[in-house]
Formats: C-alpha cells, sequence, structure tokens
C-alpha cells in the first residue's frame, strides 16, 4: 500500500469514528456521505442487504448504493478471468476466507482499518486473535469480518436409538460406518480429525513447507499413530463390507439414503447450510444438531477449522475517498448486531460479532438457535484455517492416498500409512 492510499484510509477512518459518536450510538450509521457503489448480493441476502441498504441511505440522501445480484462463487470467478476494474466486478462482495490470499496477490482489494471499523460497531473483543487476524496481510487488512462456520454434527435420533448409539459418548472410530458416517478421504470432513491429534497436513517453517505426514510412521506420536489405526480401521470395516464410504462418487448418495428414518444412518458431520437437506432427509420431528466437539474419533474431540468469510472492497476504489467511506458505511450496518437475527434467516451467516448468549435470546426457530449454538461452540474449540494458496494441493493428495487402500489392501496400519507417506512426500517434493 502506497503512502497516498494509507492517508486516505487513515482519514476515513478517522472521520468515520468521529461521526459514530459514542459507543451507544454505535449502531446507527454514519450520515453526510455521498458517492456511488455496486454491492455484490445473492438472490436469498436480498431482503436482508436492502433493508441494511435503506438504513444507510436514509442517513445519506446524497449516497446511491445498488446491487448486483449474483452468486458469491460467480462472481469470483469473474475476478479470476478479468480483474477489479471489470464493470461485472461489484465495490462491496463476500469472499470465503481461503479465497483471500490470492485475491490480495492479485491486488483486487483495498485495504483498510477493519480493526476500528470493528471497534465502531461492537462486539469484536480482541480483534486480530477473531476472524479478524486472518484477514491481515503484511500488516494492513484487506476484509471484514462477516460470518463465522464450522462443520456440526447432524443426528437422526430415531435411528440412533434403534442403534443403540450413546448420543453423549459417539465416537466415529469405534462405530459401524453405517452408523456413524464420514467420508474420511475428503479432506473437507478429514481435517476434523486430523486437527485432533494436531497432524498438520500441509504447514510452513519460516519459508519451507512442512507436513506431518512425511514422517514415518514411527516418528508419529502415539496418538498420531492412534489416529491411523482408527482411520485404517475405518476403512477395514468399510471395505469387509464392500461400502462405499471410500468411493468419491458413491458415498455421498449413500450416506444420504442411510440417514432415512428406519435405516441404520445415525450421526454424520455437516455443514450448517447443509441442515434443510438433512432435516427433510431425516425427517423433522427426528432430526438433531450437536456441536462438533461432541463427537470423538479414536478418542479424542473432532475439531474442524475456524471458517467464514469477509466482506471486502474492490481495490478500484482505493483512491476515492467518498467509495471508500461509503463503502465501509454498507459493511458496518451489514454487521450491526442488532439485526443478527435477520441476518442468520436471510442467509444462514452468523455474526461474529454477536455472543453465544445473545444468539440464545433470539427469536428464531428452535432449530435454527441449536444450529448456530452448535456452530458457536464447534467454532470456539477449532483451529485457524490454513489460508495459503499452497494448501489446495492438500485435497488430492489426502483423497488419492486414502482411496488407493481399495485396489492396494494393505495389511497392516504401517502399510495404509506408507501410501499417505509416499503422496506428502512427492507433494512437498513439488512444493520446493
Amino acid at each position: 500500500m502506497n503512502l497516498k492510499k494509507f492517508v486516505t484510509g487513515t482519514f476515513l477512518m478517522f472521520g468515520l469514528l468521529l461521526s459514530c459518536g459514542s459507543k451507544k450510538e454505535a449502531a446507527e450509521p454514519v450520515s453526510g456521505l455521498k458517492g456511488e457503489i455496486t454491492v455484490q448480493v445473492e438472490e436469498a441476502w436480498k431482503p436482508y442487504y436492502e433493508a441494511a441498504i435503506a438504513r444507510v441511505n436514509e442517513k445519506n440522501p446524497d449516497a446511491k448504493i445498488n446491487l448486483m445480484v449474483k452468486p458469491s462463487f460467480d462472481h469470483i470467478d469473474i475476478i479470476d478471468k478479468t480483474d477489479s476494474t471489470n464493470a461485472d466486478v461489484a465495490d462491496v462482495f463476500a469472499v470465503p476466507l481461503d479465497r483471500m490470499e490470492g485475491l490480495v496477490s492479485k491486488d483486487v482489494l483495498a485495504s483498510f482499518d477493519a480493526k476500528a471499523l470493528g471497534e465502531r460497531i461492537g462486539g469484536f473483543g480482541d480483534f486480530d486473535k477473531g476472524l479478524g487476524g486472518q484477514l491481515k496481510f503484511d500488516g494492513n487488512y484487506f476484509g471484514f469480518p462477516y460470518n463465522i462456520e464450522t462443520l456440526i454434527l447432524g443426528v437422526n435420533t430415531k435411528n440412533a436409538a434403534a442403534n443403540n448409539v450413546d448420543l453423549k459418548n459417539i465416537d466415529f472410530a469405534t462405530l459401524d460406518p453405517k452408523v456413524a458416517m464420514v467420508p474420511l478421504f475428503n479432506a473437507w470432513y478429514g481435517v476434523a480429525v486430523t486437527n485432533a491429534f494436531d497432524v498438520e497436513l500441509l504447514g510452513k517453517d519460516g519459508d519451507k513447507f512442512m507436513s506431518t505426514l512425511t514422517n514415518d510412521f514411527d516418528k508419529l506420536t502415539p496418538e498420531q499413530q492412534q489416529m491411523f489405526q482408527g482411520i485404517f480401521e475405518y476403512w477395514q470395516k468399510s471395505n469387509k463390507e464392500k461400502l462405499p464410504m471410500f468411493d468419491t462418487k458413491a458415498v455421498y448418495g449413500y450416506m444420504d439414503g442411510l440417514f432415512k428414518g428406519g435405516n441404520t444412518g445415525s450421526v454424520r458431520i455437516i455443514g450448517p447450510w447443509e441442515v434443510a437437506a438433512a432435516t427433510e432427509i431425516s425427517g423433522t420431528e427426528d432430526f438433531e444438531v450437536l456441536p462438533l466437539n461432541a463427537a470423538k474419533f479414536a478418542g479424542k474431540e473432532l475439531k474442524h477449522w475456524k471458517g467464514g468469510w469477509a466482506l471486502v472492497i474492490n481495490s478500484r476504489n482505493e483512491e476515492d475517498a467518498d467509495k471508500m467511506a461509503l463503502s465501509q458505511a454498507v459493511i458496518a450496518e451489514l454487521l450491526n448486531p442488532k439485526f443478527a437475527g435477520d441476518l442468520y434467516k436471510a442467509t444462514g451467516k452468523i455474526m461474529p460479532n454477536v455472543t453465544r448468549d445473545e444468539y440464545a435470546k433470539l427469536d428464531i426457530p428452535e432449530l435454527d438457535k441449536k444450529v448456530i449454538l452448535a456452530v458457536i461452540d464447534g467454532y470456539d474449540n477449532a483451529v485457524a484455517r490454513p489460508l495459503f494458496k499452497e494448501w489446495g494441493q492438500v485435497w488430492d493428495t489426502w483423497q488419492n492416498s486414502l482411496i488407493s487402500w481399495d485396489s492396494k489392501k494393505p495389511a497392516t496400519v504401517q502399510d495404509a500409512y506408507k501410501e499417505v507417506q509416499a503422496s506428502f512426500n512427492a507433494l512437498l517434493t513439488n512444493l520446493k
């Protein structure tokens, strides 16, 4: 960021802070803004965004805020194929955490004082220790925390009772794969296990890449060996019964079928965005959610990532004080904690600046409340998601090594682990 951008951002935020007044007034939109911006929104999110923009416009009649209705990933695809100057790219848009570094490196995002904005909105606590810290690159913030997310447990209570599953003592490694269902080969779910055992699939040691899985089996900790024993035995049971738990195409439909009432599927790992579908499959009366860490694998509580999304500003606006100020005002109103319930109803997103107790008091459907509280509980137990772009190579590396077991039929956990080790050795070699 050059000096002009720094000075512009500093004075912008100083003005915003002066206009917001005391903490009591923090929820009120700032006034006196002008300019015109476009904000990307998904179709289902429109009612919430329209209401937030109306509140901003009420205080800023000289400002014009347009909506660009476009799915978030489609919008990012346009950026990937062009650049930030494209007219089809909005001034303010939503980005998942794992795409941040790539967009920052392409100079697509504007930097701004997100921490000061967070202090104005309120509720963020230690901004840098939360989601805000993950949006900081080379000392500058390039996004604002939009929502938190992590995986949760979906339970078919009718099936669980019929299969004698103790919901207070769920261990995926000891239960039958037809009962406790997880596609371990998919790292999206697999990291819930590896994180629990402090296994670093791909990390950085200074400027060098490293992985726990390049170590020989006997160099793993006893607990990490126990983890692989659990994964190996889960595969053995699946393989013996000819279950498609390690079949990349068949497994998901298979799990859906088992999760229907009267079948064996009792517990599965899901995203909060999958709750509606899981409820329909299992039956409304029989569906329950639990925090991810309410279940274990080989004795360790499951632990996913501290996932989430950010709201960002297009870098083409960095030198336009009006657009930068208006963009931040819109972001502030979208994250107004007064409307946390409305945001969730419209988008399924959970504000990072609203506490568990505050969500528990909201007037929303009971299942929605349970989902939110399960996410918050699991999020508190989760670990920071690796955001460097090279981590993207882990998906295939982990998957291919585990699904190879179906064809290679390893006789021991040590043999099975050798396939994983070889794959990660190759990955590290390619990254040198």
